[in-house]
């Protein structure tokens, strides 16, 4: 028998592992409770659409983790989520969703969250919101009636939810300081009611005659009816992207523009413009299409990557748009 072999036999070395594995597991315990003390337990608001995300970020500050699902550049009409972010919304203390059929993939796990016992705020169905209507020139209308959920075109209206998102973070969300974000959105406010103030003296500089609207999809029906516009028509006669036109959509919409005058599409930088672009066959030509940030913002840094930089953005396109200046 070797010595190593009787040393085993007769318990010699086996006590230095135990010692070993034993303060492995004091380790591994001590690392756990450390975890468990330092973020694990911090509120979490989570929220679908980058629009509402940013204003939500302004209003919560550091009081808590907002986890926005909706990337830059996303169609909130088409994104989807992944399980992580499924398991998210379930987990989290508040969610914040436009809601009004917008976030169409989206909506399902919000039910589930909800069903689940997580607060939920729908932003847009506290919004006063607007219902499409059948266009003047009489064409179709495939919504007419329905809410049309794209309430952040009106600054005011976004005021509103401002106050409102904050009195749900201060109703559901634990350990956040009521008066720290009551102070945040009463900053972001005045943000709003000073980007008001200057959408309605950029818009003033458009004549009468220059005020009609034409969109990818109806997606301006909040700005138009705040800011004195007409929206004469869309090239997907619908609330959503996923819809898709007929040619007598086309032919429709095409009339309406030559019977006011407009040579100009505003089109959605998050969807393609080949559907705007189709104007420009169907009218001889001579048709401008002017992109914007309408329903997503974008990367940082790249002109549109906030709620008020967004709008300013896209108030600046418009009136370039439609004044040729």
């Amino acid at each position: 028998m070797s010595r190593f072999e009787a040393k085993r036999r007769a318990g010699v070395g086996t006590a230095r592992p135990r010692h070993l594995m034993a303060g492995l597991l004091a380790l591994l315990t001590a690392v756990t409770a450390t975890a468990c003390t330092t973020g694990d337990d911090r509120p979490s608001i989570v929220v679908t659409t980058n629009i509402l995300g940013d204003v939500t970020r302004e209003i919560v500050g550091d009081e808590a983790d907002v986890t926005v699902l909706m990337k830059p550049n996303a169609d909130p009409h088409s994104f989807g989520l992944s399980a992580v972010q499924a398991a998210e919304l379930e987990q989290a203390d508040l969610v914040v969703y436009n809601g009004l059929g917008l976030e169409e993939n989206v909506l399902r796990h919000v039910d589930a969250a909800r069903e689940s016992g997580v607060a939920t705020f729908a932003a847009g169905e506290a919004a006063d919101p607007l219902t499409f209507h059948t266009a003047d020139d009489g064409g179709p209308e495939r919504e007419e009636g329905q809410p049309d959920p794209h309430f952040w075109t009106d600054p005011d209206r976004m005021h509103k939810v401002t106050g409102l998102i904050a009195d749900q973070v201060i109703e559901h969300v634990n350990s956040v300081d009521p008066d720290t974000v009551r102070a945040n959105a009463d900053r972001y406010a005045k943000q709003l009611t000073d980007l008001t103030t200057w959408m309605e003296r950029s818009f003033g500089r458009v004549p009468a005659d220059h005020r009609a609207l034409v969109t990818n999809h109806h997606v301006f029906g909040y700005l138009a009816d705040r800011f004195g516009f007409e929206v004469i028509g869309a090239v997907i006669p619908s609330g959503t992207t996923l819809a898709s036109p007929s040619s007598s959509d086309l032919r429709s919409l095409t009339r309406a523009m030559e019977g006011a005058g407009v040579r100009t599409v505003f089109a959605d930088s998050s969807q393609p413009k080949r559907l705007a672009e189709v104007l420009r066959t169907e009218m001889g030509g001579g048709v401008r299409v002017v992109e914007l940030h309408s329903e997503s913002l974008t990367a940082k840094g790249a002109g549109a990557d906030t709620y008020l930089r967004m709008m300013r953005s896209n108030t600046t396109a418009m009136v370039t748009g439609l004044t040729g200046t």
